[in-house]
């Protein structure tokens, strides 16, 4: 599984909630499958697991086909991908405490907020195994009494991509993470981000829906999608902050967490995400074919080689006390120069 398509804003509960699971076994049916039981078609290729106990594994949502939940009754056909998730890792996946320096916006008993820098896997996975978030909170709450430092998900309550920086709300005990995680199924949470996109949008704001699930293509981005069958509900509000002409400088307001959710919703309007490499927004998308133009964009991306996407905002009621808090995190500096250089240049426009 690759991290970055697992690390986003998606609340962590139990696996109806949209809980991060990590897949454990996969099948691709062959072309001549004939129809079978999908219980029977697990035990048949896994040692020592029966029956009933893939059946228990499908009514808690853990077996999947095509990345869908299934019932233990469904009929595996040709070419299914069939996988088996838990809600953690492998055992050989292993939580080191590693001293790496946090931005603690704020810390008390119950919870943690942290300014995640980009570039930052927020959990160990696949190619990611040190390093991460999680690493860094694992030396930083080692001495807390209650936290399992076995759980791959060490108080995690939501997630943001690899190379999204922002706010990160992490819990400190279990009850903290009920409450929190609950808050964020409910959509009680306040969320705000600021993304660079290409292209001058037309309305000043407006609102994306659509079910985002797993590109049938590829599988390592994610689409919109009209049927439900084929992905989860998602929904962003968003509002322009300023316009640059070939980019426009937007506030994202989540009402929903799915995997890439801005991301893939704004390149789904036509506004995909400046330097978005993954969805093709490391390319110049809007302009002219001047050299000098060409020169400049690619300056923007050497200046921010990354999707220009921050977590600004992040609002919740305290689990105990039950104030609202809220907190805010300043652009960082590859998006402020990256915002600079484009309202230099759409002055010069204007001129």
């Amino acid at each position: 599984m690759d991290d970055s398509l697992d690390d986003n804003d998606e609340c962590i509960g139990d696996n109806s909630q949209n809980q991060q699971m990590y897949e454990h076994h996969r099948f691709v049916a062959d072309k001549g499958q004939g129809l079978m039981r999908i219980d029977k078609f697990l035990s048949i290729r896994i040692e020592g697991i029966s029956r009933s106990l893939i059946q228990k594994a499908a009514a808690a949502n853990c077996i999947l086909v095509n990345d869908l939940p299934v019932k233990s009754s469904y009929k595996v056909k040709p070419l299914d991908v069939v996988s088996l998730v838990m809600d953690r890792p492998r055992r050989e996946l292993e939580i080191i405490p590693e001293n790496i320096p946090l931005d603690i916006v704020f810390e008390d008993d119950d919870l943690m907020v942290v300014n995640k820098p980009p570039g930052m896997v927020v959990h160990p996975g696949h190619g990611n195994y040190t390093g991460t978030l999680v690493n860094a909170l694992a030396y930083h709450l080692q001495y807390e009494v209650g936290m399992d430092m076995d759980d791959p998900r060490l108080g995690l309550v939501h997630r943001i991509d690899k190379d999204t920086s922002g706010l990160l709300l992490i819990a400190k005990t279990e009850d903290a993470k009920i409450n929190l995680s609950r808050q964020f199924f409910n959509k009680t949470t306040k969320r705000k981000y600021v993304a660079l996109v290409w292209g001058n949008i037309e309305q000043d704001e407006g609102t994306i829906e659509g079910y985002i699930g797993r590109d049938i293509k590829n599988r390592l981005i994610m689409n919109v999608f009209e049927d439900a069958s084929q992905g989860k509900q998602a929904i962003t509000h968003y509002k322009v902050i300023e316009r640059f002409g070939y980019v426009t400088l937007v506030e994202c307001i989540l009402e929903t967490g799915r995997t890439h959710q801005i991301r893939v919703h704004m390149k789904y309007i036509g506004h995909t995400l400046f330097n978005d490499e993954r969805y093709g927004g490391n390319e110049i998308l809007r302009g002219n074919r001047f050299a000098k133009y060409k020169q400049f964009v690619f300056n923007c991306f050497d200046l921010c080689p990354r999707q220009c996407l921050h977590a600004k905002t992040l609002g919740f009621i305290h689990p105990r006390t039950g104030e609202e808090m809220i907190f805010e995190s300043e652009l960082p500096m590859d998006i402020k120069n990256v915002i600079d250089r484009w309202r230099t240049y759409a002055s010069t426009i204007e001129e």
